[in-house]
């Protein structure tokens, strides 16, 4: 009896130290290839590194094509729709963002109330904003309810035959550029923007002829 006893126990524990030996090799196996599989950390997307784009500058931010240094546009000399003529210096102390336009524009309505409030918020501190109509022919019952149930008071000017959009080399409407006290034309944007967004007020307000005084008379209200 004890010897069946005593070679059953030695079978039984040459079975189970033979049980631990093989989870000890699976655990080293398992052990290895973890740490063989790719491990995605920080900053990484599919066990890949992934390169960090360059910030955007306050140019790309507000949509808006910088142009090169020393650009000058063609001089122009436009009537107003109420009457009396205008030439780029006429407003050569200001910051001028100079947009064509048309009636039929849809874009051009979707920004205009956007160019309105820029016009606003920033007319006593040296901005103007200067709506360039290429409606054909100026047609003066088309403008005028136009410009009234859209609110617009901002100056317009009228190039009929589109001899000041075609100097300008204008590819279609909106277009609209961004002229520095001086007159040197720095920024382009074609198709509609929001521009009176946070991202272009930060890029228009370090080019504002006075900010330092505008700053002190909204201060003053």
């Amino acid at each position: 009896m004890n010897r069946v006893f005593g070679r059953g126990t030695g079978a039984l524990g040459t079975s189970w130290r033979q049980s631990v030996i093989r989870a000890a090799l699976a655990v080293v196996l398992l052990g290895g290839l973890f740490w063989a599989l790719p491990i995605r950390r920080a900053g990484e997307q599919h066990g890949h590194h992934v390169e960090h784009a360059p910030p955007l500058d306050p140019f790309e931010k507000a949509g808006i094509t910088e142009l090169k240094e020393g650009q000058r546009g063609p001089a122009f000399r436009l009537a107003f729709l109420n009457g009396g003529e205008a030439t780029l210096d006429t407003w050569n102390d200001k910051l001028v963002v100079l947009n064509f336009w048309a009636t039929w524009c849809t874009p051009c309505t979707t920004e205009m109330p956007t160019l309105e409030n820029l016009w606003r918020d920033y007319r006593e501190r040296g901005l103007v904003v200067v709506a360039v109509s290429v409606d054909r022919g100026a047609p003066r019952t088309l403008i005028e309810p136009y410009l009234t149930n859209m609110h617009l008071t901002f100056p317009v000017l009228l190039d009929p035959q589109m001899e000041t959009a075609n100097a300008w080399r204008v590819p279609g409407v909106p277009a609209t550029f961004v002229i520095k006290p001086g007159g040197e034309v720095i920024g382009l944007a074609v198709g509609l923007r929001e521009w009176d967004s946070k991202e272009m007020r930060a890029l228009l307000e370090p080019m504002l002829p006075a900010v330092g005084s505008g700053a002190l008379r909204l201060e003053s209200r």
